[in-house]
């Protein structure tokens, strides 16, 4: 999967990140989120630069992740803007530096895109293998308040089943270019 994501041409990428941004801000409850964790893309992902640009428009406010400086394998979500500083990480991703930066509890957040290698009609997501985002929201799951957790893909990355651990945390939706897959606990409605 990561291979055929890193094989798309510019135009490809670029057209999906376009028709993945609109999805995203089609869905009326989304749209009205205040608080959104973004990514940064990497390795062929699907880039939330249009998406960055229609929701500073809008006045939200956003935050990306940045790998926890003790904990392993665990995310905080820092403020992000135009003047946000970012470094390379130990993987060579870009994320904000932490000096002088305005960090917020996970539970804070309204809504969260997650990168993906594959899913599945589950809402079960394959990342790059570290868990960090389940270490990260896995408190979360019995939370009476909890952000919705929307991966972004290609429609491609879809597949028909994904092995699932007890210390996963499923999705509420993954956005590809062409629709929302909206995930049920039983994921009777992903056909």
């Amino acid at each position: 999967m990561r291979r055929r994501r890193r094989a798309l041409s510019t135009l490809q990428q670029k057209t999906a990140s376009v028709q993945v941004s609109q999805l995203l801000l089609r869905n009326l409850s989304w749209k009205l989120s205040r608080r959104w964790a973004l990514y940064l893309s990497n390795d062929g992902e699907i880039d939330l630069r249009e998406l960055q640009r229609k929701l500073v428009g809008m006045k939200r406010e956003m935050f990306l992740p940045v790998l926890h400086p003790v904990y392993h394998n665990r995310l905080w979500f820092v403020y992000f803007d135009e003047n946000t500083h970012l470094i390379k990480n130990k993987y060579g991703i870009r994320e904000p530096c932490m000096r002088r930066a305005r960090r917020v509890p996970t539970w804070t957040l309204d809504l969260v895109c997650l990168p993906l290698v594959a899913f599945d009609c589950l809402g079960n997501r394959l990342g790059m293998g570290g868990g960090y985002y389940d270490r990260s929201f896995s408190k979360l799951r019995v939370a009476i308040r909890r952000p919705l957790l929307i991966g972004t893909a290609h429609e491609f990355q879809k597949v028909d089943q994904l092995p699932s651990e007890p210390w996963d945390v499923k999705l509420d939706a993954v956005v590809t270019e062409r629709r929302a897959w909206l995930f049920a606990p039983t994921g009777a409605n992903c056909a």
